[in-house]
């Protein structure tokens, strides 16, 4: 019997986002994950917690701030969400710091070994001594608590120190004078290593060798004692976008920039040791209310620093390298670009080299046969090589059309550099849609002669992100797909205009639409007694329509197996034993990026790939671009990726909505996790194609 709408069990987003950090968290505590990863594993777990306080749980705790009478039931929800997110924030901390003590233990057990000021011998001292008047003197310059009202001006992505020091009297008295200072670590890295001995590394944490600095720091003082103590905070990071329409978007991204290093602190860590005195004059500085978080920690903090610790060296203590593979038969001889119209082409990163995407661009730049390019860019790498094809497309004459994101969160200073350097090289650049991110991925190249070419892609174009995140891109000339994506960059130049696109889902016109009638075709086959099933890779699902489309479906025999990185709204802990729900949580080397659908359509399989994950911000508030996939090459690739994922019993975990996240378990377990398997097959298929072995 089916249900009513909204009887569906659905766990809130931000409950559903401490599990997945804790998969993260678990990883850290394999002791079959090399040593160094498990650290960098810490680091991800500590940076995510970072960015999530600045983000999601600031949301929370404005709604809870709200104050309108209209608002009072989402309020207390908000309320309701930051209690537990709390409680599961400090269960999390006591197992993160057991593994980062273990942690530490297993690497001296490796001659790696953390040493603290007070664990120094002379010979140490003296080369720290050195490095402090080498490296560190006149970047760090104390402020008296007493100086400031608040610390507003400082940013939270930085660690601070809190000292006290003692001066003698002339009475023989002692008084306490209070500062603190920001840790350097932008200028010198979080960790210092000292010279190796006997076999041995030796390591220190940047905190403490300014401990054992602090006498060069307050020189000249006659402080008679000095001690230091790490403190962090973390910011409300949402911008205060201005609405003003006379001012044009760059200024209020700019302005907004501003105000997020404005925002209020809403957590707090600081080490437990440090004395009462000095808290309260520390905390006294930070601005707080009942609803921010202020937690007693240990004696170092912004542990995402961890994915930056020194290897020393020891390549055995890390996961064994996967160098990308280059293939053969789209980038080998001749054009690339003749090889996508003649044949529909794909890559997965970081298995596949990213390098073949730049060749499409940089062979479009300078090719006689393009006239225009245009591509939709979210976040681009630091020094981009996709850019810089798109300023030489612009220069050899090419109509080049840039789509930047300006609102990509915590990339927007970056950006903005970038559009400014694309607008000097004569490149058309537009600033997305009001009110709308646009968050697609998709190139458009247009010939002089013959079919276009589109790439359709699920990740970011930027090749930091394709040597760590799994992402496919998909290259095809097919006329109908092509098509759509014209409309798609006439759509985002003219949003007033109304548009149909017959191959492409795209948000926020008609995907969700889309995805319910492919799910609603589903539960009719189901009842006529023809193949009925749903396999899915996303990153989250949230969306409520969504999530009770999904219920519906298995309600109604269909099967559903989704293998999901993050967010899952989906509770399928207690489901009738009717409803056949499976999800997967992986989490491994690389960060699983792609969204990949496969719809069983009476046993046609029909197969998209694309941007957008089944959430509100998708689905509603995003231009999202979801393909779908006709090669039947193509499919088969597409189809193997989310297979493996449901066979990887090494690597994923069960995502029921509890949190317990035990060991997946499946009928025909793959032999090594999905990415070890995926990149193992791609591999031998290479050597098929290009006749190697």
């Amino acid at each position: 019997m089916s249900r009513k709408k909204g009887a569906y069990p659905y766990l809130e987003r931000d409950v559903s986002w401490m599990y997945f950090n804790r998969r993260i968290l678990q990883e850290a505590c394999k002791p079959d994950v090399p040593l160094l990863e498990r650290l960098s594993f810490l680091g991800i777990y500590s940076n995510n917690l970072d960015e999530f306080y600045r983000v999601r749980v600031a949301s929370q705790n404005r709604i809870v701030e709200w104050g309108e009478k209209s608002g009072v039931k989402e309020a207390l929800q908000a309320k309701k969400i930051v209690k537990q997110i709390s409680r599961l924030y400090g269960k999390y901390m006591r197992d993160y710091e057991e593994t980062v003590h273990d942690v530490y233990a297993e690497l001296a057990r490796h001659n790696i070994f953390l040493i603290n000021d007070t664990q120094v011998d002379d010979e140490q001292r003296r080369f720290l001594s050195s490095y402090y008047h080498d490296r560190l003197e006149g970047l760090i310059v104390p402020v008296s608590f007493s100086s400031v009202k608040y610390l507003d001006h400082e940013s939270d992505e930085s660690i601070y120190m809190a000292v006290r020091a003692v001066r003698t009297t002339s009475s023989g008295k002692q008084a306490y004078e209070y500062a603190y200072f920001e840790l350097p670590v932008q200028s010198c890295g979080r960790f210092v290593r000292l010279p190796d001995r006997d076999g041995r590394n030796y390591i220190m944490y940047l905190d403490d060798v300014v401990r054992c600095s602090l006498a060069y720091i307050f020189e000249g003082l006659e402080y008679t004692g000095m001690e230091a103590y790490a403190f962090k905070f973390t910011r409300d990071a949402e911008m205060e976008i201005d609405d003003d329409r006379r001012n044009g978007i760059l200024q209020k991204i700019s302005k907004g920039l501003k105000s997020r290093k404005k925002g209020a602190p809403l957590r707090v860590l600081y080490d437990e040791s440090m004395p009462e005195d000095l808290q309260r004059r520390m905390l006294s500085k930070l601005d707080l209310d009942k609803n921010d978080t202020v937690l007693k920690s240990g004696r170092y903090h912004n542990h995402k620093d961890l994915m930056k610790f020194p290897d020393c060296g020891r390549t055995e203590l890390k996961f064994a390298s996967f160098p990308p593979i280059r293939r053969s038969a789209l980038d080998g001889e001749g054009s690339i670009l003749d090889k996508i119209r003649q044949q529909d082409s794909f890559l997965h990163v970081p298995y596949h080299s990213f390098f073949s995407f730049i060749r499409v661009l940089h062979e479009a730049a300078i090719s006689k046969e393009v006239s225009s390019i245009k591509i939709t860019l979210y976040r681009l790498a630091k020094d981009s090589k996709v850019v810089r094809s798109l300023i030489g497309a612009a220069r050899n004459g090419k109509k080049v059309t840039v789509v930047i994101e300006l609102l990509a969160r915590f990339d927007e200073e970056s950006n903005m550099v970038w559009a400014q350097k694309l607008q000097e090289a004569g490149v058309k650049v537009i600033f997305g849609v009001e009110g709308l991110k646009v968050h697609s991925k998709v190139v458009h190249i247009g010939m002089k002669k013959g079919p276009d070419i589109a790439c359709i892609s699920t990740g970011n174009f930027h090749e930091g992100n394709a040597r760590t995140y799994t992402d496919c891109i998909m290259m095809t000339a097919s006329r109908r797909i092509v098509r759509d994506v014209v409309q798609l960059f006439d759509f985002i130049e003219k949003p007033y205009i109304p548009v149909h696109f017959k191959e492409l889902l795209v948000s926020p016109n008609d995907m969700k639409k889309r995805f319910v009638s492919l799910i609603n075709a589903e539960i009719r086959n189901r009842k006529a007694g023809k193949p009925a099933y749903i396999k899915a890779k996303l990153n989250h699902v949230t969306d409520p329509v969504m999530v009770e489309k999904i219920y519906e479906a298995a309600e109604a025999g269909v099967k559903i197996e989704l293998v999901v990185r993050g967010n899952c709204s989906i509770v399928t802990d207690k489901l009738p034993e009717n409803c056949d729900i499976r999800i997967n949580g992986i989490i491994d080397r690389y960060l699983e990026h792609s969204r990949i659908f496969v719809f069983a359509a009476g046993g046609q399989n029909k197969v998209f790939i694309g941007s957008a994950d089944w959430m509100p911000r998708n689905l509603d508030n995003r231009i999202e671009v979801v393909t779908p996939v006709y090669d039947p090459a193509i499919k088969q690739e597409m189809i193997r990726i989310v297979d493996y994922g449901l066979r990887d019993v090494r690597q994923g975990r069960l995502v029921d909505g509890t949190g317990e996240n035990v060991p997946w378990e499946c009928a025909n377990p793959l032999p090594t996790g999905s990415q070890e398997a995926l990149y193992g097959y791609y591999c031998r298929l290479e050597a098929e194609e290009s006749g190697i072995g």
